[in-house]
């Protein structure tokens, strides 16, 4: 995994304090808190806009979890993809996701410590399709699953729920479901139908 802005003593207290005090004078709040243990795949939901990704640096950073997130190759070309890595990045190319999935597994097995961050929805359009491969890769590597999301009603982010995949994805996937039905994203009109998509939909 590359080295982040994680790793870095000095600026990591820096960006810290920065971030709550944007947070504060923003108007929004962190809720929960992380699960005392080393690894585990952490949604971040749910996605309508591009600020998503600042905004859950800053909770990360905030709460003091060294992240490492998954984006499309685009965002990883010159001259943005050497920042984009140093804050947690890791490119995927969507064509080959089923490889993500079996390298992410692989990752968490070799790693003694790994919060991988997905953002599940496959689209930013009206129907929000979920692709499964979160699941896949939690339960591959027989890790929970933390439900992080961004509230833009109430001006909250945060941890919610801790989850165990159990195998049975249908039933899973209902209790996460129903979990970010109450949660508003930037654009509430981008998210009004949830449907459970392959890993590359």
């Amino acid at each position: 995994m590359n080295y982040t802005i994680f790793d870095t003593p000095v600026l990591k207290t820096v960006t810290r304090w920065l971030a709550i005090f944007i947070f504060k004078m923003s108007g929004w709040r962190i809720e929960g808190q992380l699960p005392d243990i080393p690894k585990f795949v952490m949604i971040a939901a749910p996605h309508t806009s591009n600020w998503d990704l600042p905004l859950m640096l800053f909770v990360a950073i905030i709460m003091k979890a060294k992240i490492y997130w998954m984006g499309k190759e685009s965002i990883f070309r010159w001259p943005f993809g050497r920042i984009a890595r140093w804050i947690g990045g890791i490119p995927v190319d969507r064509s080959k996701s089923n490889n993500v999935v079996q390298t992410s597994i692989q990752q968490f097995k070799k790693m003694d410590q790994l919060i991988l961050t997905v953002p599940p929805s496959g689209t930013r359009k009206k129907v929000m399709y979920w692709k499964s491969g979160f699941y896949h890769i939690a339960n591959g590597a027989n890790v929970p699953i933390l439900l992080g999301f961004m509230d833009y009603r109430r001006k909250v982010g945060g941890a919610g729920p801790l989850i165990y995949p159990t195998g049975d994805i249908e039933t899973d996937m209902k209790i996460i479901t129903d979990f970010y039905s109450t949660v508003t994203g930037k654009y509430p009109e981008k998210m009004k139908e949830v449907a459970i998509g392959s890993p590359q939909s």
